[in-house]
């Protein structure tokens, strides 16, 4: 994932290199955004990082090798967790478990394996505690494996110090269970046309 600076220039449409919006997720603590996007019929590869006050400004635009499937903001240190990854046709389910530093773009790819992992859903459980849902490694005589994955919970005493390529198959073990393929892009659409357009201010009249 390769990112590009802020949009200090403040364009009228700072979501307008995003898109079609296809994930969003939000801090509110820190009034930051992610927004996924898909370029015409691409897939969604782009990530936006914005900053909400009285309107949304780009911080962060991201370039990912897979297309993003999730997202989620660690709930203390400015970081971003970004899965992604597909289907490659014909047998394996490659992707990226990627950490976004905030404050410097860094981008950081954590899965040890060339291959890597299909990362479906994250969610941060605490400070320490990410969990992860992957697809199988692929499909060999794996009649379920476009249906269920395999649930990881990766913990590590402080995110700002994880190296790349740092999760071995060990860290990214765990149970088989369900692994829905959820649709977010009406969500993120909605989103985004919340953003920029806000709301405005009722005036009093006498």
């Amino acid at each position: 994932m390769t990112p590009s600076p802020a949009d200090r220039g403040g364009s009228d449409d700072p979501f307008a290199e995003i898109g079609d919006p296809v994930l969003a997720v939000a801090d509110k603590r820190r009034r930051l955004v992610a927004v996924a996007g898909a370029h015409e019929d691409d897939e969604a590869k782009t990530v936006g990082v914005f900053h909400v006050t009285d309107r949304a400004r780009r911080r962060w635009l991201l370039s990912s090798q897979y297309p993003v499937n999730a997202m989620a903001f660690h709930p203390n240190l400015p970081l971003l967790a970004v899965g992604s990854g597909e289907y490659d046709g014909g047998y394996a389910f490659e992707g990226e478990l990627l950490l976004v530093h905030l404050e410097t773009g860094t981008v950081l790819s954590l899965i040890e394996h060339h291959l890597g992992r299909q990362v479906l859903a994250l969610e941060w459980l605490n400070h320490q505690d990410l969990r992860v849902l992957m697809a199988p490694p692929d499909d060999y005589k794996d009649g379920k494996a476009h249906v269920e994955g395999h649930r990881a919970m990766v913990r590590r005493a402080d995110w700002t110090a994880v190296g790349a390529e740092s999760l071995t198959g060990r860290d990214l073990a765990g149970p088989r269970v369900a692994a829905p393929r959820p649709d977010h892009r009406e969500a993120a659409r909605q989103a985004v046309a919340r953003l920029s357009s806000p709301p405005t201010g009722r005036h009093r009249t006498g």
